[in-house]
């Protein structure tokens, strides 16, 4: 299937590859490949699900829409690649390499039409700070910069539950928050020593952000007024591993943060402060996580997605180890639309790659029966992963530091 000439972003042709049918005998226990979707050039930064819908951005600036896996539409910014895509009811936010959050509407009158309603932060609130010198902030090589707006990468998007508040991370070293219904800028937090690659609103006003500095912080936040005010409350983990991906599971009883080292480090939400626990699972860098009901997804640069689920009491089990990329798993998305309450069912999970292909999956709840032999862990594969992959993303020194390429 590839694009059709009606397309707005048909330039970057697309293929559907879909997965021939398990020979098992109950398929409600299947866990595997179902298809993929396959660029012919450029790789994919970021993803979004939500229903039928998935939200694909990539390197070529454009976002595709599909469809129950059948290219629906698309729509395109005009610079930068798109690192994150998250979802706010009727708007979609978008954060880019060029430091801009742009913000898109589906037309009323045409459900295939996206149109872009604001650019974060906008002309008019630029130009309105840009009056006052206590609107400037230092930035790097001494130059100075208005607080609202981000002046590197963007890294990471994440809404809180109530969807009334966007948090902006960035390699510019600060979090940014935005009022989603107005899209003004009510904060910015100086974060980290180095680039924040992850946040993520959490539980009871907690944000929790991760940075190639290798610390997980935890911020408290307050509305004073009509303005924000976050406060650092704990430093979760400070070692020399660059913090890559965090993510916080829809329960709200956990918080999982995934390193360059290739472990994932978890808290539990009534110790937060009291430690945390370590599940390895990869012989690369973690790039991205996902969680789903009691599953966490972790995708990484040995190109395997590990499927962790946690037991009761908190220990968590390795139940799959999905391999079919041939590139860093660089994002991931699951389709939760579909629960029916607490009753288990599969989950639809797809992973983006920097091997130019989204993937996807169907992930049974289920633990698998092995004959008693344990799920394959990727330390017992062939090391096949020993390639340099340079499209455009955060690599990582032998301490973990980042070194940032600016694509």
């Amino acid at each position: 299937m590839n694009s059709t000439p009606s397309s707005p972003v048909a330039s970057s042709k697309w293929s559907y590859r879909e997965q021939a049918a398990p020979n098992c005998t109950d398929f409600s226990d299947y866990t595997g490949l179902l298809a993929s979707l396959v660029r012919e050039e450029g790789n994919i930064y970021s993803l979004a699900a939500i229903g039928d819908m998935l939200y694909t951005g990539s390197d070529s600036k454009n976002i595709r829409v599909w469809k129950n896996r059948k290219e629906f539409s698309g729509f395109k910014s005009n610079s930068g690649l798109v690192k994150a895509i998250v979802i706010a009811d009727d708007k979609i936010f978008t954060g880019h390499s060029d430091g801009k959050i742009r913000v898109w509407k589906v037309s009323a009158k045409n459900p295939r039409v996206h149109k872009k309603i604001g650019t974060l932060p906008n002309l008019t609130s630029i130009v309105e700070k840009s009056m006052k010198p206590k609107n400037y902030t230092e930035v790097r090589n001494n130059h100075s910069a208005i607080w609202i707006k981000h002046y590197d990468a963007i890294s990471s998007l994440s809404l809180t539950e109530d969807r009334s508040l966007l948090y902006s991370g960035s390699w510019d070293k600060t979090i940014k928050v935005w009022k989603v219904s107005d899209f003004k800028c009510l904060e910015s937090i100086p974060a980290h020593d180095d680039a924040v690659n992850a946040v993520a609103a959490g539980f009871d006003d907690l944000i929790f952000s991760g940075s190639a500095d290798g610390t997980v912080k935890m911020w408290r936040r307050e509305i004073p007024g009509k303005r924000t005010k976050h406060y650092l409350l704990y430093t979760l983990l400070k070692q020399e591993s660059a913090v890559t991906s965090l993510v916080v599971n829809p329960a709200g009883t956990v918080v999982y943060a995934g390193l360059s080292d290739g472990l994932l480090h978890f808290w539990e939400r009534d110790k937060l402060c009291s430690g945390n626990r370590v599940l390895r699972c990869h012989n690369a860098a973690v790039l991205c996580l996902a969680a789903a009901g009691r599953l966490v997804f972790s995708g990484s640069v040995d190109t395997n997605i590990c499927v962790w689920r946690r037991e009761d009491g908190g220990d968590h089990k390795c139940l799959y180890v999905l391999n079919g990329h041939s590139g860093p798993v660089k994002c991931l998305a699951v389709d939760m639309s579909r629960r029916d309450g607490n009753v288990e069912r599969p989950f639809t999970l797809y992973s983006g790659s920097l091997d130019r292909s989204v993937k996807i999956w169907r992930v049974a709840t289920q633990t698998p029966q092995m004959d008693g032999q344990q799920p394959p862990r990727p330390s017992q594969q062939k090391d096949r992963f020993r390639r340099n992959y340079n499209g455009g993303f955060q690599t990582f020194t032998a301490q973990g530091r980042l070194n940032q390429q600016r694509k």
